[in-house]
């Protein structure tokens, strides 16, 4: 069964993509990563992607959906936030190759009983994937609605044991100035570095994602597996992650260590507070002209309002 969120924005039915024509595409699109293709088709452009490493056949819609109509993948995956390589919107998905995914690996430590150093595929043994269409809120005004799939970090990080002196996860994205432009030049400090408090992180909503649109990700959305928190502004899911540390304090955080006044560490979507040089009120949808109204935690007020019921959430 699919959320249905009444409190959102009613959509015509006219608005929602079919399923059988987001299935069918999915397959398309699918078969067209499997086969290696880098190419225009159709007017929308296939971008690289890590290598198959996930079987993405009969995919499980998680509850945790929701049903609204998601952004084209061709708009997913040229208009992208990764500082990593470049600052434009549009240099994602043009230096894309620069990303070396293959071999990958993650560390965990910190506050754990059972750190480890793990390949990819050893981190995400045991972990079933699931499709979540969650939406994705940038500070800067945007939004999308995409169709992920990856699996919980509540469950994933259980596997590690996390200490009662674990309050904090702190997560570390790749560190590569050799190969990555966007490294080489000033702007955040690298490498990017992102937090939650440890109940953020165990929640069901937060997922680690490692494909998009049912196949893997592509470099410039954050390949191969990256954090996804949909009630909290974009930046905070971090891309590309190779660290994972249980800590006792706050984290330092790669915005808030830019601009502090700016970004906060909790950073939940609030359209009551504004960004000190732009309204969080109004958001515009990928790929639509209109602007709609910004929803009190993305939409996921529900499902995550209890994590902060005595925060101040325009101080926070």
């Amino acid at each position: 069964m699919i959320i249905k969120f009444d409190h959102l924005n009613k959509i015509s039915s006219s608005e929602i993509t079919p399923e059988s024509v987001y299935r069918e595409r999915r397959k398309f699109m699918y078969s067209a990563g499997a086969l290696g293709l880098g190419m225009v088709a159709g007017g929308w452009l296939d971008t690289v992607a890590a290598k198959p490493k996930f079987d993405f056949t009969g995919l499980k819609q998680s509850n945790y959906s929701t049903d609204e109509k998601t952004t084209p993948y061709e708009k997913i995956t040229t208009y992208n936030n990764f500082y990593e390589l470049g600052t434009d919107k549009s240099d994602p998905a043009k230096y894309s190759k620069e990303l070396i995914t293959d071999p990958w690996s993650i560390k965990v430590d910190g506050h754990c009983a059972k750190p480890a150093t793990l390949t990819l595929e050893d981190f995400m043994k045991g972990h079933q994937l699931e499709e979540r269409i969650y939406r994705l809120r940038c500070v800067e005004g945007w939004s999308m609605v995409i169709p992920w799939t990856g699996f919980s970090l509540g469950n994933a990080l259980k596997r590690f044991q996390p200490t009662s002196k674990a309050k904090y996860v702190a997560f570390q994205a790749i560190n590569d100035p050799v190969n990555l432009r966007g490294q080489r030049k000033s702007g955040v400090q690298w490498p990017y570095v992102e937090g939650l408090r440890l109940d953020e992180a165990m929640h069901p909503l937060t997922l680690l994602a490692v494909g998009l649109y049912g196949k893997n990700l592509p470099n410039q959305s954050g390949a191969p597996i990256r954090l996804v928190v949909p009630w909290k502004y974009g930046f905070k899911s971090i891309k590309s992650i190779v660290k994972i540390t249980f800590t006792e304090k706050i984290p330092p955080t790669a915005w808030n260590l830019a601009q502090p006044s700016e970004y906060g560490f909790y950073s939940n979507v609030n359209p009551e507070v504004p960004h000190p040089r732009w309204s969080q009120g109004r958001e515009r949808r990928i790929g639509e002209l209109r602007k709609r109204k910004t929803q009190k935690f993305n939409g996921y007020e529900e499902q995550v309002a209890s994590l902060y019921p005595s925060m101040d959430l325009k101080k926070y």
